[in-house]
């Protein structure tokens, strides 16, 4: 772009190749939404046949039950891989295993996950081998590294999945939050997917190509286990029809999920939290660093861990991998304790690295602390803070740097009171994330540079990812600010961004949002609105007018992202974090 052309972006697609597809996405969607609702009813029909024959012969064997409503086998898992993206690969890919001959559509769901993890696990071992044979290039390796990391946590998240549709009871139906939990991960799967090749791009490595063309299996497949659970077996739930005698079972002894214990409730405005671990860089605690507290914590911890760091500036760069649950980081205030690190693009390290602080294990949550990117505009990509957990809080926290400050990687996240501080898309990912009553400050970027405060990341139209930012300020940082500044711009062809009941300030450019490429529209199938916002800057009269963007939602519509719909309230409820669940 002319404006930007001082920065490397992150991920960009190809332009031509993204016309194909949304040319491709168009056509898709006309014959998917002529077909859903006949696929949809003939799915109904074949399942309720099936439970009237089991009721009448009292078997349990649904691989072989008699072919519901006329519903043949083949039929069937026509019928479900109508539903997804890829209809020929899932058709082909599931029909391949020996037990496939199954009306049923759950049996036929968890083929697609055993398809897609033996794909994930070959891709992984192609990654390594590849690794090994590197000739010693830094750039490639650095993205190779990545990739290894994302497709191990994207196998994770499909074997998640797997457990979570183990039979436990015979009383319990499909329920919501089960459905939700598996959308969450399949999304996060393909997320993690992608972020490999967006790794390979960034570096601008010669395996890019190849790698995109061995993964396109994986992500097909993950696809259409996404679509499936998405279309279908949350149909089935919301339905309430049972799809075998043996049901999904809650596999929990009380009426809080595994990751959170009753004692937990409070933690978030509990002063009298008892940590584990207190960090003092004067002696004064356990551990001199935020790294040796981090090493105390065991793996896949059930019960919660807790960190105390005290006032000070803690010069680190901290990665909780996936094996690390359950982890609360509290500091003495967001200006007193500070996390800081200077990783950066222009010095040799992809963006994925470049977080200050980074964490992938469930159930992480951070408060009064600050995380820190000091390298500055000039080294362009520099995160401050990376967030891959599932079911995270952020609460009363700063986030500061300049390009791409905070990365809402993947899963479900939740900003409360935030301060959050950068230049361009300094709010980017695909997880699904709600912020509120967060402090968001655009500032000065470099000369011809413009601002845009979120690049959101969604690829597939299944996943139920976003961004949602809702009862926040927009501000600029200090009076330094001149150059033209934009709520955001879409990063990929199902971008979602909502922006309601928001103050903004007069800094806005009146456009609102702008382009990824420069100059070309974003494809219709973006989802951008905003809602009730008021300030200077509120204004839609001046906004762009893309088929994917509403400049006036209705209250329906802005509902569907407030964090009762959009992410769950449960989780938040538990932890006792006083936040806003709806409009």
């Amino acid at each position: 772009m002319d404006a930007v052309k001082s920065f490397k972006g992150y991920g960009k697609v190809d332009e031509a190749e993204e016309r194909a597809f949304r040319q491709k996405t168009r056509r898709r969607i006309i014959i998917l939404g002529v077909s859903f609702v006949v696929l949809v009813l003939v799915i109904v029909g074949a399942v309720v046949g099936t439970i009237v024959h089991k009721q009448k012969s009292g078997s349990d064997d649904d691989a072989h039950a008699a072919p519901a409503a006329g519903l043949t086998p083949a039929a069937s898992l026509k019928t479900v891989c109508g539903v997804t993206q890829y209809p020929d690969s899932c058709f082909s890919s599931i029909s391949s295993y020996g037990n496939a001959n199954t009306t049923d559509p759950e049996q036929l769901f968890k083929l697609s996950l055993q398809v897609a993890i033996q794909e994930v696990h070959r891709f992984a071992d192609y990654v390594r081998a590849t690794a090994e044979k590197n000739n010693g290039d830094n750039k490639t390796k650095s993205a190779l590294d990545v990739c290894a990391t994302v497709i191990d946590n994207a196998a994770s998240q499909l074997n998640d999945s797997v457990s979570l549709m183990e039979v436990n009871s015979a009383t319990k139906l499909l329920s919501d939050a089960r459905i939700n939990d598996m959308r969450t991960w399949l999304s996060s799967t393909i997320t993690n997917l992608d972020t490999c090749l967006d790794s390979l791009e960034e570096m601008n490595s010669t395996l890019h190509d190849d790698f995109k063309a061995r993964l396109q299996n994986s992500t097909e497949f993950a696809s259409n286990s996404l679509a499936i659970v998405t279309k279908i077996l949350s149909l089935l739930a919301n339905l309430n029809i049972p799809i075998h005698r043996k049901l999904l079972g809650s596999g929990e002894s009380s009426d809080f999920p595994s990751w959170l214990r009753p004692a937990d409730r409070r933690l978030l405005q509990d002063n009298s939290i008892v940590p584990n671990v207190t960090v003092a860089a004067d002696g004064t605690g356990d551990v001199l660093t935020i790294k040796e507290a981090i090493d105390k914590v065991p793996k896949k911890a059930t019960s919660r861990f807790i960190i105390h760091v005290k006032a000070g500036t803690y010069t680190e760069n901290i990665v909780l991998d996936k094996d690390v649950w359950n982890v609360m980081i509290y500091g003495e205030g967001k200006d007193m304790t500070i996390i800081s690190g200077s990783l950066n693009f222009v010095d040799g390290t992809n963006t994925l690295n470049t977080a200050t602080f980074a964490v992938v294990g469930k159930g992480f949550i951070a408060k009064n602390m600050k995380f820190k990117n000091t390298a500055g505009a000039e080294k362009h990509q520099a995160v401050a803070f990376r967030s891959g957990s599932d079911m995270s809080v952020m609460y009363q926290c700063s986030f500061d740097a300049f390009q791409d400050t905070l990365y809402t990687h993947s899963n479900r996240q939740f900003y409360l009171e935030c301060d959050i501080t950068g230049t361009i898309d300094f709010i980017f990912g695909n997880s699904a994330a709600v912020f509120q009553r967060c402090q968001i400050m655009p500032r000065q970027p470099m000369p011809n540079q413009f601002n845009t405060i979120t690049a959101q990341g969604k690829k597939d139209p299944n996943q139920n990812t976003g961004l949602s930012i809702q009862k926040c300020t927009f501000s600029a940082l200090d009076g330094k600010l001149t150059a033209p500044t934009y709520l955001g711009r879409p990063w990929k062809d199902f971008s979602t961004t909502i922006i309601m009941q928001s103050y903004i300030g007069g800094f806005l450019n009146p456009k609102g949002w702008i382009q990824w490429v420069s100059g070309v529209d974003p494809p219709r199938t973006i989802n951008y609105g905003e809602y009730q916002n008021t300030g200077p800057g509120a204004s839609t009269t001046q906004r762009v007018t893309w088929s994917g963007y509403k400049p006036t939602l209705t209250a329906s519509e802005a509902g569907k992202f407030t964090v009762e719909s959009f992410i769950g309230s449960d989780w938040l409820t538990q932890a006792n974090v006083n936040f806003d669940s709806t409009l």
